[in-house]
């Protein structure tokens, strides 16, 4: 299962394990610091009105005050968002959106978050000091810590539903966008899958059908060449025809691994990279540093990577030397494939760089390329896994 990023996918998938997580100290923190953001403008506001200065210069300063905290409020609501929500931010939070919302948090919403914290922690925290309460009997000096104890766990539920919808509010209007670029990137996803899904088919297909037919074919060619008298012309045509089938068994079988390679799917990317580079004319050196398996479509993603990478080395680059390096590391992949040749490759150029960009970043990765002229090439890709290693 996949690491919740959100204080509302943590809250939805383990229901009960939520109090024990860090998520409801993260809500805890993003409802706080909107109140006392609201709450230190109204007490700024309030100052200004005791001030001993004339009723204009109140007013005056007073709406200041109220006008930099608004402007202030939207800034500040992109900077809490990452503690209820860690996905990524876009990168403008500016305009009259942010302003308006600034107010509106301002002036009520900021008290709502502070109400919800005080009242969900206040209740059990009344609840523990009832034996230093001076009314309180001994019954209640017992049974009040007992009950405040079984009710603080049940205060993260309030506080992160409440810190999940104001995330869900506060990035619906300052990003409005984003719900679209992230149903572009989930669709993009989609795409891959139903893209691998289909290759899968054509493999299986390809394999079960067409290559078992001229394995047949091939063997029957075989057997009728030794029947036939040596050196006769009709033994001749039947073992050019029996070469013939074998290159298009070799051809087919070498296309059915450029679809899907076995050897991917039944002993994972480590195999799969060592074949690569046993088939590469250009000598290639491994460094895989992987301790398990990886997800399927990471491994999958990593494999094109490279298959591509490879191919563009020995066509274009006219190097004599290359090298893989796959690295896991806090729940990404880390592929390098570097070689020594001229340089100079450029994504313009249509070597297949847009395309393993594309793949890459439907992958949630990104692809990094440094190819100056005169070489050497590094091309990395960083594709984030769903889990760790199994």
């Amino acid at each position: 299962m996949t690491t919740p990023r959100t204080v509302l996918e943590a809250l939805t998938r383990g229901p009960l394990g939520f109090p024990r997580t860090v998520w409801p100290w993260r809500a805890l923190g993003y409802l706080l610091s909107g109140g006392v953001f609201a709450t230190g403008v109204y007490l700024g506001v309030g100052g200004l009105f005791t001030a001993p200065i004339g009723t204009i210069a109140r007013v005056l300063c007073a709406g200041a005050v109220v006008v930099f905290a608004a402007a202030l409020a939207g800034p500040l609501e992109r900077r809490r968002l990452s503690l209820v929500d860690t996905g990524g931010q876009p990168g403008s939070s500016g305009g009259a959106r942010a302003i308006g919302y600034g107010v509106v948090s301002v002036l009520a919403v900021g008290w709502l978050d502070l109400a919800v914290a005080l009242v969900s922690l206040g209740i059990p925290g009344f609840l523990l000091l009832a034996p230093f309460q001076p009314t309180a009997v001994p019954w209640q000096t017992v049974a009040g810590p007992v009950a405040g104890a079984l009710l603080l766990p049940v205060a993260a539920y309030p506080i992160g539903a409440w810190a999940a919808v104001r995330a869900a509010v506060g990035r619906a209007v300052l990003f409005p966008k984003d719900r679209e670029l992230r149903e572009v990137v989930r669709s993009r996803a989609r795409l891959v899958d139903a893209f691998e899904t289909e290759r899968r088919r054509i493999e299986r297909d390809l394999h079960d059908g067409a290559q078992q037919r001229l394995v047949a074919l091939t063997m029957k060619l075989g057997l009728a060449t030794l029947d036939l008298p040596p050196g006769s012309a009709a033994a001749r045509q039947v073992g050019e025809a029996h070469a013939l089938a074998k290159e298009a068994l070799t051809e087919l079988r070498e296309l059915i691994r450029g679809i899907h390679p076995q050897i991917l799917t039944e002993r994972g990317l480590p195999a799969a990279a060592r074949d690569i580079a046993g088939r590469c004319p250009v000598p290639t050196d491994l460094d895989l540093d992987l301790p398990g398996r990886l997800p399927a479509a990471v491994e999958q993603t990593a494999y094109y990577v490279t298959v591509e990478a490879l191919t563009n080395i020995a066509r274009h680059s006219g190097a004599d030397r290359c090298r893989v390096t796959a690295h896991h590391h806090d729940g990404v992949l880390r592929l390098d494939i570097e070689d020594n040749g001229s340089g100079g490759a450029d994504p313009a150029r249509g070597t297949g760089l847009v395309g393993l960009a594309d793949r890459i970043a439907a992958a949630d990765g990104r692809m990094l390329l440094s190819s100056p002229p005169g070489g050497p090439t590094l091309l990395r890709a960083e594709i984030p896994c769903a889990g760790p290693p199994s």
